[in-house]
């Protein structure tokens, strides 16, 4: 082994949906650096060294990690905080210490009490998927997505400048906050849709008729609006607990909203009610399509197609034949919210414009949405 190989030194702990996802990136656009994790999953490591994604399984969290130029906290929020004190006396001035997690203000409270300031710059990639785990993660995951910085009070301007930098190399979009505002952002934009998509699932499964008419019938819209509500319950659970000051604050203002939205519908307020739904689609309709954001987007078409045999089969054929790979695909049988009968999912935003075109090439009716 060359010692070009060992002169960058990049350092996961945790190697999930998000750590493996940014390890894969660093292995593509940095072929040559020497990449170690260690993870609890020994199945998960042995698959990461398999695929070249790591050059190093660790068994533990020790002396491999010291000299890392950057090191990755890629673990559920509490452990994150609990591998810091472990940590401490591995890295050196020069490394840069960062995490993955969705809330900020408990690491770095504990990187205050430790005195560990000057390494820490938080990191906040805002990309994911309701499905988990190093097996599911993917290099072009971060690709285009906000990714929040929130650096120490004590981390040089220096540092800051090169993790910018490097998270920009990667192909995702940095973007620097002040981790108190991160925490009340993402409460909003994020905890919060995830806590009532979840409540609004559980909603209907306690109140459906006994032959279950509502789940039948909740196809299209509904699962689209509640998809999130398949995300991870321990990582969920996770971010409840640590941002709850700010979740609880912020469901007070929701809960008046829906209040206000109830008292809009008792008291038949023409006014009110369309005044809801104008300036929420407008609102709506004005937020950027360029980077993705907290909750992931799904790439998705529909379209029309007769209801006869080998109806779909031609379509994926198309598709097939023309190397683009669909993610799902499926009719829908509740169109409320939906044009066409066949809903077809991509892999990303790419696969979904070129499959447009090509349908339409062959005259289908594509509506994108």
């Amino acid at each position: 082994m060359s010692s070009e190989k060992n002169t960058v030194k990049i350092g996961f702990i945790g190697l999930g949906l998000i750590g493996g996802s940014i390890a894969k990136a660093v292995r593509r656009y940095y072929p040559d650096y020497e990449i170690l994790a260690f993870d609890k999953n020994r199945e998960t490591l042995a698959l990461a060294v398999q695929e070249g994604v790591i050059d190093t399984a660790c068994s533990s969290i020790d002396e491999n990690f010291s000299g890392c130029r950057y090191l990755f906290l890629c673990a559920p929020v509490s452990c994150n905080t609990a591998y810091l004190s472990q940590l401490k006396d591995l890295i050196g001035s020069s490394c840069v210490l960062t995490d993955a997690g969705s809330v900020k203000t408990s690491i770095h409270e504990e990187i205050i009490a430790l005195g560990m300031e000057e390494n820490f710059i938080g990191g906040h990639p805002m990309a994911g998927s309701e499905k988990s785990g190093f097996v599911n993660s993917k290099a072009h995951l971060i690709e285009n997505a906000y990714y929040i910085l929130t650096p120490s009070a004590r981390v040089s301007e220096e540092k800051v400048r090169a993790y910018r930098e490097f998270v920009t190399s990667l192909k995702a979009l940095p973007v620097i906050l002040d981790y108190r505002e991160h925490d009340y952002i993402t409460g909003t934009i994020s905890h919060l849709p995830h806590i009532i998509a979840s409540t609004l699932v559980n909603y209907v499964r306690d109140t459906d008729t006994k032959d279950e008419l509502m789940k039948a019938l909740a196809a299209g819209g509904f699962k689209d609006i509640t998809r999130i509500a398949s995300s991870s319950p321990v990582m969920w659970q996770q971010i409840c607990l640590k941002n709850s000051a700010n979740i609880s604050r912020i469901l007070d203002g929701y809960i008046s909203a829906l209040k206000n939205a109830r008292d809009a519908v008792c008291s038949g307020s023409e006014d009110a009610l369309y005044s809801l739904f104008e300036s929420s689609r407008d609102y709506r309709n004005s937020m950027p399509d360029g980077s993705a954001g907290p909750i992931k987007k799904q790439f998705a078409l529909y379209c029309d197609i007769i209801d006869e045999a080998g109806g779909i089969a031609t379509i994926a054929t198309i598709l097939a034949s023309n190397n683009i790979n669909i993610k799902n695909i499926g009719i829908v049988h509740n169109r409320e919210f939906e044009e066409g009968v066949l809903r077809i999912e991509f892999y990303d935003e790419d696969a979904s414009a070129k499959a447009s075109s090509l349908l339409r090439k062959y005259r289908y009716i594509v509506y994108e949405t």
